[in-house]
């Protein structure tokens, strides 16, 4: 499978990478050298499956917890009863 210059101006403008010529010729031959890799994977013989997974974890089991109150003790802040962190923007 080969990769053209255009299919790599376009993966690089939906991830809004601005390539210069250089950089396009350079990724095309890499992404053709990684689609070769996918394309050997298909060479790769079937094997029988083992038998299904089962669930090994243990049943959940209901246990008494922190009341709020002391679920809040530790905290370096809170706000109507829940924890409060820094602003985000």
């Amino acid at each position: 499978m080969t990769v053209d210059d255009e299919e790599v101006r376009h993966v690089a403008s939906l991830a809004r990478i601005d390539l210069d010529d250089e950089e396009v010729e350079r990724f095309t031959e890499q992404f053709g050298d990684i689609l070769e890799y996918f394309e050997a994977l298909e060479d790769v013989p079937e094997i029988e499956r083992e038998a299904e997974l089962t669930n090994v974890m243990r049943p959940d089991e209901v246990e008494a917890s922190l009341t709020q109150e002391e679920a809040l003790r530790n905290a370096p802040e809170t706000e109507d009863g829940y924890f409060k962190g820094p602003n985000v923007s």
